[in-house]
């Protein structure tokens, strides 16, 4: 049965994991896509365009925005992201579950354009395990990392707007209860197409 595509917004502070727990979601929803981000940022190691981010200079973002191609978009430690509106939008009217990560200034604007996505929060398990992953991950200097310290404090206190949290103190576990979480939006009944229901059940009943 064709059900309504519908997106799915993760955030969490830089460390969280959540690049870990979407592809360990991925190979289990078939229909699942992932919306990659335009970024500002130089690529790190291993970054490939047009899998992990659409890398682009200042001026090109600048003309992205003039032109209305981004659903949202937000600076964080120096940087800008955005989400490319037009693959969203096609996703979710092909009936598709479109995810994607992005930090508490672009769910915001998220929910105010598509009140109908849900938002879901990945939290550390703790402090001192945020702090040794991002020190662990090698990619940022010590500046770097201290502000994105900071900023976990900041994000945390935009979790009331959520619509779910996942603590990620172990990875299938919380790879475990995205699933859930996607599933159950799946089987909402206002994401079904009732003419098809009725017609699937024409009939019943009878002789």
């Amino acid at each position: 049965m064709r059900r309504k595509g519908f997106l799915i917004v993760l955030s969490g502070p830089s460390g969280a994991g959540k690049n870990s727990v979407m592809n360990a979601v991925f190979p289990t929803i078939p229909n699942l896509k992932y919306s990659v981000s335009v970024t500002t940022r130089p690529p790190r190691k291993g970054e490939v365009e047009g899998v992990d981010y659409f890398f682009r200079t200042e001026e090109e973002f600048d003309e992205l925005i003039r032109q209305d191609k981004l659903l949202e978009f937000a600076s964080f430690v120096g940087y800008r992201y955005g989400t490319p509106k037009d693959f969203v939008l096609n996703q979710i009217a092909e009936g598709n579950v479109v995810i994607m990560d992005i930090d508490i200034q672009g769910a915001s604007q998220i929910r105010e354009k598509m009140p109908e996505a849900v938002l879901v929060f990945l939290v550390p398990p703790s402090w001192e395990e945020l702090q040794k992953r991002l020190t662990h991950r090698g990619s940022d200097d010590h500046d770097v990392i201290a502000k994105r310290l900071q900023q976990a404090v900041e994000e945390l206190k935009h979790i009331v707007h959520y619509d779910y949290f996942i603590i990620n103190d172990e990875l299938n576990r919380a790879a475990e209860q995205l699933r859930h979480i996607i599933m159950s939006e799946a089987a909402r009944v206002s994401r079904i197409d009732l003419t098809e229901l009725q017609s699937l059940w024409k009939g019943w009943g009878k002789p």
